[in-house]
């Protein structure tokens, strides 16, 4: 493999063609045919939830021909996982597994992963695609803030930035004051955690005097695991000077290095020779041509472990194929505007919290920190956004900050098309998380 062959030497130019990114299209769908037909092969001899819902649709594995056949084939959803736990979607004896992951989720069962050591080997060298997409080399610090054990986040991009070659510095979540420390210490220059912990530790080092574009020899930051916006990324981006990237993955599919972003940010860049991508229509089922909205959906064309077959992540998004300025052939998704299972039904409209998102950060003097309220009065949904904004902002006079209240409202009512109450807070008011952040509370 390219990332494996060159780790040692990944500051080399190479030719493009010897990447993966880079791989002919004609030769990138005949591997992927060749892959699935290989992974629709091991989940029917081996899954026997698999099995039977193939058996139903009258399908067998020698009918997939083309990649166009894939819709044939059933879907997996989460709960398939809850409800054969916690092996009974291994396509691999126990033998043969090597390390177990589980979701973050905090109730009911949990998603169990299991990891076969191709599995563990091919995870690591996509997060190397995906940290050297963002422009990590092996000269770098990388702090990884994201969960260690069961959690996927942290051990991908820990043994994505050993596999390219740059130094790790796994401190994992929590201890703020400790993360600021080992930053500058060490001479961080890469740091991957949830973009929400990072605005927490940028607030928390401003109060510490910490100049981050001078304090600091940041170049990087690698964010994923929660929804975020473009107009988060410009708040995160001028307030430290960093280059902001998206990582995108889930539990069920490996991980982070699914898909990333290139320095062009003209959507994430999908390992598609190992995870082949479908946008469906969340209602009918039915795949949607590139370019049209939808349901992302994911099967596993490598994993051997526990592959998964049309997997249902729930996100919104749509593919794309216009080439992207940095030469790579592998389709692009434009970052997930929302989760479908996310979705708000406020006064009969489809809300979704990035969306509220986009509507505060666009306008100044606000800061990326919010809480999303929703009661009901009588029969009417009361939506309430508790924002915070600029220190100097409060010592405004009432009248600035009934029009700056009024700008906000404006703002989001453009973007969600109903009305919304909006709490003006000082900065430091609102919850903060080390984790992923929860902005919606729902007390209807």
């Amino acid at each position: 493999m390219f990332y494996q062959d060159c780790a040692h030497d990944i500051d080399t130019p190479v030719h493009p063609v010897s990447a993966p990114d880079y791989m002919p299209i004609g030769q990138l769908r005949a591997l992927q045919l060749h892959r699935l037909q290989g992974v629709v092969r091991r989940i029917y001899d081996n899954v026997p939830l698999t099995r039977k819902r193939m058996d139903e649709r009258g399908v067998k594995p020698e009918h997939i021909q083309t990649l166009a056949d894939i819709a044939l084939l059933p879907f997996s959803v989460k709960s398939d996982l809850r409800d054969e736990y916690p092996h009974g979607l291994f396509a691999s004896p126990m033998n043969e597994i090597v390390r177990f992951h589980c979701s973050s989720g905090t109730t009911g069962k949990p998603i169990v992963i299991g990891n076969t050591r191709n599995d563990i080997i091919l995870w690591q060298q996509t997060c190397m695609r995906a940290l050297a997409m963002c422009g990590v080399r092996s000269s770098d610090v990388m702090q990884v803030t994201y969960g260690y054990g069961l959690f996927t986040g942290g051990l991908g991009l820990h043994y994505g930035g050993e596999g390219i070659g740059c130094a790790v510095l796994p401190i994992s979540g929590g201890n703020t004051e400790r993360q600021l420390m080992m930053m500058r210490d060490m001479g961080v220059t890469v740091i991957a955690c949830t973009p929400s912990y990072f605005l927490h530790l940028v607030d928390e080092g401003h109060k510490r005097g910490i100049n981050f574009r001078t304090d600091t020899k940041l170049k990087h930051g690698i964010f994923g695991a929660e929804p975020w916006s473009e107009e988060m990324r410009t708040k995160i981006q001028d307030a430290t000077g960093i280059t902001a990237h998206d990582i995108y993955g889930l539990t069920e599919i490996c991980g982070p290095g699914v898909a990333n972003d290139c320095q062009y940010h003209n959507g994430l860049h999908i390992f598609e020779d190992h995870f082949y991508p479908e946008i469906i229509d969340p209602e009918t089922l039915e795949p949607q041509p590139d370019g049209i909205a939808g349901e992302l959906v994911f099967t596993t064309l490598t994993r051997t472990g526990t592959p998964m077959l049309r997997y249902r992540t729930r996100d919104i998004s749509r593919l794309n194929t216009k080439a992207c300025e940095c030469g790579r052939t592998i389709r692009t998704f434009e970052r997930v505007s929302a989760r479908s299972d996310d979705m708000l039904i406020i006064r009969g409209v489809n809300v979704f919290p990035s969306q509220i998102e986009s509507g505060l950060l666009q306008v100044d003097k606000v800061l990326p920190h919010y809480m999303i309220n929703i009661t009901r009065e009588g029969d009417l949904d009361k939506l309430e956004i508790q924002v915070e904004v600029t220190r100097e902002t409060f010592g405004d006079d009432i009248r600035s900050l009934e029009i700056l209240r009024s700008e906000i409202a404006h703002s989001v009512q453009r973007i969600i098309n109903i009305s919304a109450s909006i709490r003006l807070v000082e900065p430091n008011t609102l919850p903060r998380s080390e984790g992923k952040i929860q902005r919606v509370r729902d007390m209807r």
